[in-house]
């Protein structure tokens, strides 16, 4: 599959989430203004900033699929990258704000209980983002899209975000009206802790940050190509949805440059086949 159809692909997972959060804010927060549930306007005003997660998202997808230019060697990849960092952030910002409102609903002298429709509305968008959820978890596995992982992290956390609310606002019906505003903090946090793994990951990626971890099968499939003595170097980056990697090796020095070329051209097939990397460049250096 070619980098730009993954892409286009990985636009379909951000339409998806499109729909399903301007549908369910809509209905969460009519719900939840008419009869009375703080956890479940709470989830509503989650969900309206999601639409906006998510419209960055579909841009940064969009922008990364425009082609090399004199002033992008790379191409537009890290538009997406970009894209999530720009999503977390303003998932922060409600979280935010959806504390400071639960904390003071929280300690007001009167809290009125919710009607139990709050409930069952909750619960059947809790099932409702759950699918959305595993709809773009499948896509992004098949795209390799960052930007795709972290909006169906988000679909996770706003299924569990509504099944929460769902809890509090029963919790309500047997005379524990503390619960829901309660259940509204949860929502609160939950968003700010989505908001700033999305946030660290990002940055971890555009300040070339890698995981050690897949670094070190890098270098045992390398190790093991014929023809390689030492592995001398290995660096790599994320750039947008696909991993650059740069190493150095040592050849024997009586190799002529074809016979030292098809062991360069043997690496490239290699990590194209075990880890999906594509893009390799290989400095040949002469062994002592």
């Amino acid at each position: 599959m070619e980098m730009y159809d993954k892409l286009r692909q990985g636009e379909r997972g951000a339409w998806v989430s499109i729909a399903a959060y301007i549908c369910l804010s809509v209905l969460k927060l009519t719900i939840g203004y008419l009869f009375y549930s703080e956890a479940l306007r709470a989830d509503g005003l989650n969900n309206t900033t999601d639409i906006v997660a998510s419209v960055a998202v579909l841009i940064g997808l969009r922008i990364s699929r425009k082609p090399p230019d004199h002033n992008h060697k790379y191409g537009h990849f890290r538009a997406e990258t970009i894209a999530t960092l720009i999503a977390s952030l303003i998932m922060a910002a409600v979280g935010i704000q959806v504390l400071f409102q639960a904390v003071m609903t929280f300690f007001e002298s009167s809290v009125r209980t919710p009607d139990l429709i709050t409930a069952w509305t909750a619960l059947f968008c809790g099932f409702v983002m759950f699918g959305v959820y595993r709809y773009n978890l499948s896509l992004a596995n098949r795209t390799d899209s960052s930007a795709v992982m972290a909006a169906a992290q988000d679909n996770r956390s706003d299924a569990f975000v509504s099944f929460g609310a769902f809890i509090g606002i029963i919790g309500a019906q047997f005379g524990l009206s503390w619960l829901d505003p309660l259940a509204a903090m949860a929502v609160g946090f939950i968003i700010c802790k989505t908001a700033y793994d999305i946030f660290h990951q990002a940055i971890h990626s555009l300040s070339d940050g890698f995981n050690e971890k897949e670094l070190s099968q890098y270098k045992k499939t390398i190790r093991k190509t014929p023809g390689v003595q030492v592995l001398k170097d290995i660096k790599a980056r994320v750039h947008g949805n696909y991993v650059l990697l740069d190493v150095t090796i040592l050849v024997d020095e009586n190799l002529s440059v074809a016979e030292s070329h098809t062991i360069t051209e043997d690496i490239e097939r290699r990590m194209k086949e075990d880890h999906l990397i594509e893009h390799v460049h290989i400095h040949i250096e002469p062994a002592p």
